[in-house]
């Protein structure tokens, strides 16, 4: 398995905490509701410091590594943008107001982060242990693929998720919003707001689409620090990218074709590289890449017509 030294955990570390304050302190300082243009400059601003990032391992760690990271991040990328659909549903079962939904994605994200940590440490060590896991990850990303080829209905139901269920019952809940807070006092005692729920709702289901998207990347490279970087600048980025994306998400009307060829394509390339060694990196990378271009494109011509509402 590919290792990094501690000092390069450390030093990511630190630069993803600078980079939620930068977020929180500065980039959505007095935007309240986030507009299109400035969610595009936000997007923007993210995929600059995950490329620079790309770069920086490119030359420190090697090309090899470097494209890893870059195929990781493309991937994570794409899949993101079926969290961008949910998203919007959760925000509309709850009447989410505009202007606090940054907010809620923003702490959504954070522990998505720790989340998403935690899943690949115990991917790498699974991986690391039971070699026959290579078999398990493949086939289940090949399943996935098959899957969303052919069910393109997202349902939603956040009346149904468990944790939040769980977290009413121990949690006093009011019914209504109380500005941004996630909560207030009500007759003497601390209790929780809807957007407490929200959040909730929003970590435990980012947790259900990191089901599909770690064992994508751990297909592409056996790097646990790749895995997780990538990840990590991939959800640090997806809050800009629901607002530029979930008025047009019926744009995309092939992506979701596209994604389950990537899945398939990743899968059979986790089974492959047990009998046949590793596929370079040269070939995963062009491909992942042309496929989504191809899907992402196609679908902006064939609805070309459309009236989007960003």
């Amino acid at each position: 398995m590919t290792t990094f030294p501690l000092w390069a955990w450390a030093g990511f570390l630190v630069l993803l905490a600078l980079l939620l304050v930068l977020d929180l302190a500065v980039l959505a300082r007095g935007a309240r509701v986030i507009s299109f243009r400035r969610a595009a400059g936000l997007s923007a601003f993210w995929i600059g410091v995950a490329a620079v990032f790309g770069l920086v391992l490119l030359v420190v760690a090697g090309p090899e590594r470097g494209g890893e990271y870059f195929a990781g991040y493309l991937v994570e990328k794409s899949l993101s943008v079926d969290n961008v659909f949910v998203f919007a549903l959760i925000f509309t079962y709850f009447a989410v107001p505009d202007e606090y939904q940054y907010r809620v994605l923003f702490w959504g994200v954070v522990g998505a982060l720790i989340l998403r940590g935690v899943f690949v440490l115990i991917g790498a060590e699974l991986l690391n242990r039971y070699e026959w896991m290579v078999f398990v990850f493949g086939a289940f990303l090949i399943y996935t693929g098959i899957r969303m080829a052919f069910h393109r209905d997202s349902e939603v139901h956040p009346e149904r998720n468990p944790v939040l269920r769980i977290v009413r019952r121990l949690v006093p809940m009011t019914k209504d919003f109380h500005g941004p807070n996630f909560f207030t006092r009500h007759s003497g005692k601390i209790v929780a707001t809807p957007l407490f729920a929200v959040i909730i709702v929003v970590g435990t289901t980012d947790v259900v689409f990191a089901v599909d998207s770690i064992p994508a990347i751990f297909a592409i490279t056996s790097s646990a620090f790749i895995v997780w970087t990538a990840n990590a600048f991939a959800v640090l980025g997806l809050r800009p990218l629901y607002f530029m994306l979930a008025g047009m998400m019926d744009r995309f009307v092939y992506l979701q074709t596209g994604l389950a060829v990537i899945l398939v394509f990743v899968g059979a390339k986790f089974i492959y590289s047990y009998f046949f060694g590793k596929l370079p990196i040269w070939i995963s990378l062009p491909f992942i890449a042309t496929v989504v271009a191809v899907s992402i494109g196609a679908s902006l011509y064939k609805t070309r017509g459309a009236i989007s509402n960003p």
